[in-house]
């Protein structure tokens, strides 16, 4: 193992020191996904001392297009499981810790309280909204990364007690104003280039490197290559916080009834009930399950006669994403009825190889 790190200790500016503080440091990388994958991975190579990793899915066929540390052999596994098995092979020396669940508000604290610096490698505001939460009352940095189409952005946050989240984005998004890649849409190699980023600025801040970006999102153009730099500053109210919500989901207040999608055609076909595809007609027409009835969410408003009367309604679109905004629609249109979102959508019937 000597010699292993030679090419950053002789490093003007980061040296031996820089390489005892990556072994002492203890990160939490929240997300094993796209963006987690690189960052993890370049740390574990690097020599941090203790990798936390924190998701609760199963690698799938269409994650092997960003997320490169998976193999096909690994579909259908944990991907927590997945990842310390490769990131061991890869640096024995690291500790890694995996928690096979998602980051909820009654997990967080307990969670976060044993690292020094949490990386948000997730794909939600709920998520990244309760990180902060949690790092403001821990005192401890966070570094953000997020995606969409061919953009990217990282920035960190609360590092030395400068601006948090809630001071570049004060209020979390309604749910059906939320971009998501899911449905639109991730160019495969611009994970690896936003969560390489992050896992400069996590090195950074742990060596007391210069050009942190606290207070600063950078915004980077896949297309155009090109890379700015946007200016926040501190709100100091968002410093004040007491304690967690008991909830940072979307529309909390709404009690929502799901299905997962796998095993959605035989749930529909036993129990006679109707399946709403809200997707858009062209999304129909490429690929849809047979009996479905297709009302695009931008009509259901105007037709949701067409579905009152029905019990139950299994609403599908494309993840997830509109169809649980479809059924809170329905839900106020035609309250009498039932409606079930099908979580996942038509992403994990593809995921599953599901015939349809």
């Amino acid at each position: 193992m000597e010699g292993r790190y030679h090419r950053q200790t002789i490093l003007p500016g980061f040296g031996e020191r820089g390489q005892a503080a990556l072994a002492k440091a203890r990160i939490l990388v929240v997300g094993a996904g796209g963006l987690g994958v690189p960052v993890m991975t370049y740390l574990n190579a690097m020599g941090v001392g203790t990798l936390g990793i924190v998701d609760a899915d199963l690698v799938s066929k269409s994650n092997l297009q960003r997320q490169v540390l998976y193999t096909e052999a690994m579909i259908g596994k944990s991907k927590v499981e997945m990842a310390k098995e490769r990131l061991s092979a890869q640096n024995t020396t690291t500790s890694i810790h995996i928690y096979k669940t998602f980051l909820a508000p009654d997990n967080a604290e307990k969670i976060i309280e044993n690292y020094d610096l949490v990386v948000d490698a997730t794909d939600n505001f709920p998520t990244r909204y309760l990180i902060n939460d949690v790092c403001v009352l821990q005192k401890k940095p966070f570094v953000y990364g997020a995606l969409h189409g061919f953009e990217g952005q990282v920035s960190v946050f609360n590092y030395n007690n400068g601006p948090t989240y809630r001071c570049l984005f004060p209020n979390m998004p309604k749910a059906d104003e939320v971009p998501n890649c899911n449905e639109h849409g991730v160019l495969g190699i611009l994970p690896g280039i936003i969560g390489n980023l992050q896992a400069l600025e996590v090195v950074k801040i742990v060596c007391g490197l210069d050009g942190v970006l606290a207070g600063v999102l950078l915004l980077y153009d896949a297309l155009s290559q090109r890379m700015q730099h946007m200016k926040f500053g501190l709100n100091p109210e968002n410093l004040k916080i007491n304690g967690i919500q008991d909830s940072y989901d979307f529309d909390c207040e709404v009690v929502l009834e799901s299905v997962e999608a796998v095993g959605i055609q035989n749930l529909i076909k036993d129990t006679k009930a109707l399946l709403l595809d809200v997707r858009t007609d062209q999304e129909f027409q490429r690929k849809h399950i047979y009996g479905a009835k297709n009302i695009p969410l931008n009509e259901l408003e105007k037709r949701a006669g067409e579905v009152a009367n029905e019990k139950p309604v299994y609403v599908i679109c494309q993840s997830g994403i509109r169809s649980r905004k479809a059924v809170l629609m329905l839900q106020e249109l035609s309250p009498e009825g039932k409606y079930i979102n099908v979580a996942g959508g038509m992403n994990q019937l593809n995921s599953y190889a599901t015939t349809y």
